[in-house]
């Protein structure tokens, strides 16, 4: 992993990304695993037709029924044909007239109770933003939004718990079951019954329309949220942290029209993307364009970190947030930050969206300031950092 300071002409040494100790303490690639951190090298690997998903998570899914199994998981012609069918909710379109309603009307809802009360915690306010968003994409939407986002972010606070044995094991299961049951009643199924009598265009109703069974609408739904509820929180978090803690870059964005602001965002996702590796199987022997043999049956870690660092296309000064460096490099939009290939993050436009409008409108409420800096810390499911537990306060309305 490329964790040490790039010599700078300009400022040497300078580093401007917060999750850099984390991540060199917790990075850890898995067992068998070759690393890649070569930008180029890692961009084919991801766009081969002769590597398939793999990790943990990819490896543990019953492949038995493949019309059950979520997108992510899939690969090849049934990954083709179950992505285009999930495209239409991703489309600028579907963000123009459906999302952007969402993001809107969530953003000045909780933008209202901040004001109101005078103070607030980022990554509960980003939460409830990112579950009402994924939501209406999935189709939990007969669920009070509130009480949907606490009954998520208990979820989350259980995944990726491990070593807990004896009774402290015991009662973590059934806390877990228990947390699994409340969304699965309250919000999955009232979502499914719901969609049976009245169909809408939304991901729960395309499940059923399949057939998906009860167990297999509930881990479908979980899978979204996880890919599409909690990286969005860590990264509007993260972002809220570099714009408290450099001033020049807030105000460059505050003054920013939307293409500056989406570059700003882009330079920040570069240096913090959310999840650290993502894993690939080569399933046939192929050669890479600098003469590396890739050989069947191999696992391959994505150090996507690395490879966003990688000098060779970023440039001088790698690790200091630039916002001028894509269109400089001539890489807009090509950071590894929501992956490559096939299986490139269907939602990126979505989060950055989002991301954008949450930002852009906490930065312009009076009195707007970090009382409380936030813990950046490690979050197993996604592999990727948190920050959490980050108080602010304004001016009350």
């Amino acid at each position: 992993m490329n964790t040490s300071t790039s010599t700078c002409p300009v400022q040497h040494a300078r580093d401007d990304r917060k999750s850099a100790v984390v991540a060199a303490r917790e990075m850890r690639v898995k067992e068998g695993a070759t690393m890649v951190s070569d930008f180029n090298i890692a961009r084919e690997i991801l766009r081969s037709p002769n590597t398939r998903q793999a990790g943990t998570a990819a490896d543990e899914v019953d492949m038995t029924n493949p019309d059950q199994v979520s997108v992510f998981f899939l690969d090849g012609e049934a990954h083709k044909a179950r992505r285009g069918q999930l495209a239409r909710y991703f489309t600028p379109k579907a963000i123009r007239d459906r999302h952007f309603k969402v993001m809107e009307a969530t953003t000045a809802e909780l933008i209202r109770e901040l004001r109101a009360t005078g103070r607030g915690q980022i990554d509960i306010l980003s939460m409830r933003l990112a579950c009402d968003v994924t939501a209406e994409i999935i189709g939990l939407t007969e669920s009070k939004s509130a009480k949907l986002s606490e009954r998520l972010r208990h979820i989350f606070l259980l995944q990726g718990v491990t070593n807990r044995s004896g009774l402290a094991g015991f009662l973590f299961k059934l806390n877990t079951i228990y947390r699994h049951m409340m969304f699965n009643l309250f919000d999955v199924q009232r979502a499914a019954r719901a969609r049976r009598k009245h169909p809408k265009d939304d991901i729960i109703s395309h499940c059923l329309e399949l057939g998906y069974t009860n167990k297999g609408l509930l881990i479908e739904c979980l899978t979204y949220a996880t890919a599409g509820m909690l990286t969005t929180r860590e990264f509007i978090g993260m972002v809220a942290l570099h714009m408290f803690e450099n001033e020049p870059l807030r105000e460059q964005f505050l003054q920013g029209d939307e293409d500056e602001q989406f570059a700003i965002l882009d330079e920040i996702l570069r240096l913090e993307p959310v999840t650290s590796f993502v894993y690939r199987k080569a399933t046939k022997d192929f050669s890479t364009s600098d003469g590396r043999q890739i050989k069947a049956g191999e696992l391959y870690g994505i150090d996507l970190r690395a490879a966003n660092t990688d000098e060779q296309v970023t440039g001088d000064c790698p690790f200091a947030a630039d916002p001028d460096r894509a269109e400089r490099q001539k890489m807009a939009g090509s950071w590894m930050s929501f992956g490559d290939g096939a299986h490139r993050c269907p939602g990126a436009q979505v989060a950055l969206h989002e991301t954008r409008i949450f930002i852009d409108a906490l930065f312009r409420v009076p009195g707007i300031r970090l009382v409380s800096r936030p813990q950046v810390g490690w979050c197993v499911p996604i592999q990727g950092y948190e920050v959490h537990g980050a108080i602010v306060e304004c001016d009350r309305s």
